[in-house]
């Protein structure tokens, strides 16, 4: 370990410890919310995970993996004997470890398998060159075309692997531009750009889609596939028009034809095994795009059928089963185990009673929420930020949930968080597609961080601007009105005149975030195998 790594460790610990001390019942925890000793640990393996996630003292998914374990020692029934409270419920150990085969993870693992496989027989090259033919030779189409491809496939593969590969076809051509000409970094930015705009279009997009949904369906606000890509489709299409804009705004082309030559896309294998892939990654679309409503199938048995089939045709080996991304998977595990600890220790309930969220705007809650994730997901992990935030910001969003009814209620602001969470992508470590283009030395810090603000600030405004148009419209279906409307149908009473008032306690989630629910439409970050890549910890894990 390196000195800078050990005083970061050591600040990180000493601030986590201190947590232990603080005298929480001057900060108003007294009576019915004072702060248990369990309910104290959690506060403190918070404040360390959240500071281990942004100095980094380790690999941000060894963080996650301590922190489940650390929970186990010390707040479950299973703790060791020091750390037994008596007359306080411990966690159960069996919770704990559950969170690492969440639902939501083998819907992972499934995206994994489906991205390994695309790779692996080049489907992905195949399908970037057949739709990159309608753009044509002209410069400002070729960077729109690209930009779009670079979305699409980022919808269904990760946004790591999508810059990697974009990136390599890309650049060949990159090294065309005249010296002068300020369109090669226009180019440049044009992958990341996609790539991160377009992992929000889908479920299996990117992790903090998926962490954000978890916390919804444990709360019973359920979203299918088909319903996200509703309204992520066309926020995607919008940003992307936005950034094609900005960049020919800003980076003006001299350029006047071009032709990409994509090496490795020289026709689609015809391989039975190829095939199989085909077959299988349009059958898993088509399945998750029509929902459960029609074949019965919940997203997450959808995601387990290609590793079924891979496995069983040997379209994926043991070599590519050790080259995916697991430490994706950990990450999203910590952040669930942390939910876990929010909610079942009842820390959740009480810190929602302290603070009177209820009397608040909820146009403050939601622009607070989503510059506070935007401000977050700049400087650490996209998925660290949401795994950070969202069992927090699902208990503020359910204790909230009448004064955020003309808003579109609680789904609303978190679709609104998960958003904010994949639009920090100011700097080159904001993530792994940023650094990647900058490694190219065709951009330049000053442009990423103009066209990563306006983006973000663009992204969030356009954001709440859709979830209220989506409100007005009753899009996000509130699972107590659902189950009202058939007595509703037969005596309805007169509507009473809404009122903002702060009930006497408001109850936390009845589930908790870590288990969302058997029929949940988890959601899946597909790995990078795209490429190989180096990318610095810091930008790892987006």
């Amino acid at each position: 370990m390196t000195k800078a790594k050990l005083i970061k460790l050591i600040i990180a610990s000493v601030l986590a410890i201190a947590a232990l001390f603080v005298p929480y019942e001057a900060l108003g925890f007294v009576g019915d919310h004072a702060l248990n000793t369990l309910e104290i640990r959690v506060i403190a393996i918070f404040v360390m995970a959240a500071l281990f996630w942004i100095l980094q003292p380790f690999p941000i998914w060894s963080t996650s993996m301590f922190v489940i374990v650390l929970m186990i020692l010390t707040l479950s029934n299973s703790a060791l004997i020091p750390f037994r409270v008596e007359g306080v419920e411990p966690l159960k150990f069996k919770d704990i470890m559950a969170t690492f085969a969440n639902p939501i993870i083998m819907l992972f693992l499934g995206g994994f398998f489906l991205a390994s496989a695309a790779c692996k027989y080049n489907m992905d090259k195949n399908l970037a060159r057949v739709l990159l033919k309608p753009f044509g030779k002209d410069p400002k189409w070729v960077l729109l075309g690209l930009m779009i491809i670079t979305a699409v496939f980022s919808m269904f593969m990760s946004n790591t692997a999508t810059a990697a590969m974009m990136l390599a076809i890309l650049g060949p051509v990159l090294k065309l531009f005249d010296a002068n000409d300020r369109g090669k970094a226009a180019f440049a930015l044009a992958i990341p750009l996609g790539a991160n705009i377009g992992g929000m279009g889908t479920p299996i997009g990117t992790p903090p889609n998926a962490i954000a949904l978890g916390a919804l369906q444990s709360s019973g606000f359920n979203i299918s596939f088909g319903q996200w890509m509703e309204f992520g489709v066309p926020y995607v299409i919008v940003m992307m028009i936005l950034a094609w804009f900005l960049l020919l705004k800003l980076y003006p082309i001299k350029m006047k034809e071009m032709n990409l030559d994509i090496e490795g896309a020289e026709g689609f294998d015809k391989s039975p095994r190829a095939i199989i892939v085909y077959i299988t990654f349009a059958v898993c679309v088509l399945l998750w795009v029509t929902g459960k409503n029609v074949h019965g199938l919940n997203d997450n048995v959808i995601a387990m059928i290609p590793m079924a089939v891979f496995a069983l045709t040997g379209v994926i080996n043991k070599k590519d089963l050790n080259e995916m991304s697991w430490d994706v998977l950990w990450l999203v595990a910590g952040g669930f185990a942390l939910g876990l600890g929010l909610q079942q220790t009842g820390l959740a309930k009480d810190l929602i009673n302290a603070i009177p969220f209820n009397t608040w705007s909820p146009v403050v809650l939601m622009v607070g929420c989503g510059f506070i994730c935007l401000f977050m997901a700049n400087f650490m992990s996209h998925t660290s930020t949401a795994s950070l935030l969202v069992p927090i910001f699902i208990v503020v969003a359910v204790s909230c949930k009448d004064n955020l009814a003309p808003l579109g209620g609680v789904t609303s602001l978190m679709v609104a968080v998960a958003f904010a969470s994949s639009l920090g992508m100011c700097l080159p470590i904001s993530t792994p597609p940023n650094a990647l283009a900058h490694a190219t030395g065709y951009t330049d810090t000053r442009g990423m961080a103009i066209t990563g603000i306006v983006m973000g600030i663009g992204g969030l405004v356009l954001s709440w601007i859709m979830m209220f148009g989506l409100s007005k419209v009753n899009f996000f279906e509130d699972p107590a009105e659902a189950a009202a409307a058939p007595a509703a149908a037969v005596a309805a009473p007169a509507p009473a005149a809404p009122v903002y008032a702060k009930p006497a306690e408001v109850a936390a989630p009845a589930e908790t975030i870590a288990e969302p629910a058997a029929d949940s439409a988890a959601v899946a970050i597909p790995a990078d195998s795209a490429a190989k890549v180096v990318v610095t910890d810091s930008a790892a894990a987006k």
